[in-house]
């Protein structure tokens, strides 16, 4: 096998089981111990590892960060489905807080309840539900971030300390045991923010964000009261969501019609 084999092999295997140990590449791979050590050097060296005593992890901080136009473009279908899914639990007449996620963004573009405020920070939600008359909207002032198309600082956060909503749509980056991470402190204080003026906080993310760890911690798992995904977490995740009183909304089958979850 060559290097690049073993290479892209490594990684299969930390995907899957989180770590690997030199030993177990000797055995895998019927490489010598130096060799093992330096295809783990070779990944390290691409940041695609962390190396530890003895073996290797994969990194626990992720920093690849797309810009917004990039990530609304991505996995349409579970987004879509997600979004579907939420607005679900939405009611004639709610107050909503909705932070400038493209999963939320779904859930804005489905929503088909009447007479509802909706307070947000991002420009994108603002604009989209501006074509209905039948939603009041608030946006938050101050700065913009032009590459994520959010409004953060003093200025939102003051704004938000008038404000007090039934639920909160939260899209997020990462979930891990220990909460939930964005990777900009700038918008992380502001949804700080949010969830202390919503009633109920309804966390939205797709399976590509559990085990995700970002830059800055914005609150733990008890902050949330209800996860809408489109897969059942990783067992791990799903009993600390679980030991922390969060109830867990999986998207339906596509194939069932939308309009059937919320009567179940």
């Amino acid at each position: 096998m060559y290097q690049e084999e073993r290479l892209q092999a490594i990684l299969g295997h930390l995907h899957l089981y989180k770590r690997i140990r030199v030993e177990e590449m000797c055995d895998r791979f019927g490489v010598s111990r130096d060799t093992a050590r330096r295809d783990l050097v070779k990944l390290e060296e691409q940041g695609a590892i962390v190396r530890t005593h003895g073996g290797a992890i994969l990194p626990l901080l992720t920093k690849d960060v797309r810009l917004y136009d990039e990530r609304v473009r991505t996995d349409t279908e579970g987004k879509r489905l997600i979004g579907q899914t939420a607005v679900e639990l939405i009611q004639d007449g709610d107050y909503l807080l909705m932070n400038a996620s493209t999963t939320v963004q779904y859930a804005a573009e489905f929503l088909k309840t009447k007479d509802n405020v909706v307070v947000t920070n991002s420009i994108d939600i603002a604009d989209l539900l501006s074509r209905r008359n039948d939603v009041a909207i608030h946006l938050l002032g101050g700065q913009l971030h032009p590459r994520q198309r959010f409004v953060y600082g003093a200025k939102a956060i003051d704004m938000l300390g008038d404000y007090q909503v039934d639920k909160l749509l939260l899209g997020t980056c990462g979930i891990t045991p220990d909460g939930l991470t964005y990777p900009y402190e700038e918008e992380g204080h502001v949804l700080r923010a949010m969830m202390q003026h919503a009633d109920q906080v309804i966390a939205l993310a797709d399976h590509t964000k559990f085990s995700k760890r970002l830059f800055f911690k914005v609150a733990s798992l008890r902050e949330i009261d209800v996860l809408v995904t489109d897969q059942e977490p990783d067992q791990v995740i799903a009993e600390t969501l679980r030991q922390a009183g969060v109830d867990i909304v999986i998207v339906p089958d596509p194939l069932i019609p939308i309009e059937e979850v919320g009567s179940r």
